[in-house]
């Protein structure tokens, strides 16, 4: 199929499927004006794709996105992929017909995104991504944590509470999702440096906080003398924090996770978590805007955009409350 032909394809295919899209909020994401920056004098229109919004991680990526587009006084069609790959797919579809000036897009995998870059840079539409990466197609800039180092602070953050030595169980996040592929090279990285550390288990629990727990409890029964959680997000520590509760182990098991969410932030407080390796979501979400706008307007932008992660311990916690 040549790329007109496709084009056309995917913009029909889009206009079925637009009628279903909606935000987060239960809200239709479609514009009955007919879409893109004509209908609105000019002004121009973002698509934002967000993996999930079941995890505060990204419901704070969202309130970035929404402040900044309310500031900027400009619309943002927000659609919530619930962590399928396939409603992503539908809700770019949909961006594509309304004819969108830029879309944002937060994968839910780096890899089955691809096909959908793909269709947004035959429409002509440029894509930022945030947070994770879409591992083809052409896109513009990638604003978000550089996850390796994350995961090299983790791992280093907690090997050190444990005094360089003990057994460890990972958490692992979604298969394939490039944070969770680039966490784990982090986590290697560091582990050569602590010889005394020993790996006894490396399970997923999908970034999910009943599934870390799910996990940690299996872990923890088939290693009674398991002395720490490597978690690669809030949502599993927190799973593990309550795992460990009802096993009578809380405090006994060091554990530590990365995003920085307000419930991780607090269970360091209580000394539940070690730390959490705040990643600044929201932060990313605002920036994705603002540098959207600056394509929407024909400026150039920076490929690539780090953001700083900052380790939430019990000595600054309360900054962070």
């Amino acid at each position: 199929m040549n790329i007109t032909k496709r084009f056309v394809a995917v913009v029909a295919l889009g206009s079925v499927l637009v009628l279903g899209a909606c935000s987060s909020s239960g809200e239709p994401v479609t514009k009955t004006s007919g879409g893109g920056s004509d209908a609105k004098g000019g002004a121009p229109i973002i698509g934002f794709s967000i993996s999930t919004l079941q995890n505060p991680f990204f419901v704070s990526m969202q309130e970035g996105v929404r402040a900044a587009g309310k500031k900027a006084g400009v619309q943002v069609l927000v659609a919530d992929a619930g962590d399928d790959a396939s409603q992503q797919a539908n809700d770019v579809l949909n961006f594509i017909s309304q004819k969108v000036d830029v879309a944002i897009l937060n994968a839910t995998d780096g890899d089955a995104i691809v096909s959908s870059v793909e269709a947004l840079n035959d429409a002509g539409i440029p894509v930022i991504t945030v947070d994770r990466r879409a591992e083809g197609g052409e896109v513009v800039a990638h604003i978000g944590t550089d996850n390796v180092v994350a995961g090299e602070i983790a791992a280093k953050t907690l090997f050190e509470a444990m005094g360089g030595k003990g057994r460890v169980g990972v958490l692992e996040g979604v298969p394939g999702v490039s944070s969770c592929i680039d966490r784990g090279k982090g986590f290697k990285n560091v582990l050569s440096d602590y010889p005394g550390i020993k790996i006894v288990g490396t399970q997923t629990a999908n970034f999910q906080r009943s599934e870390g727990l799910t996990v940690a409890q299996n872990m923890l029964e088939a290693n009674p003398d398991l002395e720490a959680f490597l978690s690669m997000n809030d949502e599993m520590a927190l799973g593990a924090v309550e795992a460990m509760r009802t096993a009578n182990r809380l405090g006994e098991v060091a554990i530590i996770g990365i995003d920085g969410g307000p419930d991780a932030v607090k269970a360091v407080k209580n000394g539940e978590l070690v730390a959490t390796i705040a990643q600044q979501s929201k932060l990313m979400g605002s920036l994705s805007v603002e540098q959207a706008l600056l394509l929407a307007d024909g400026k150039k932008i920076k490929a690539e955009q780090p953001i700083d992660v900052i380790v939430i311990d019990k000595s600054n916690v309360d900054k962070y409350l």
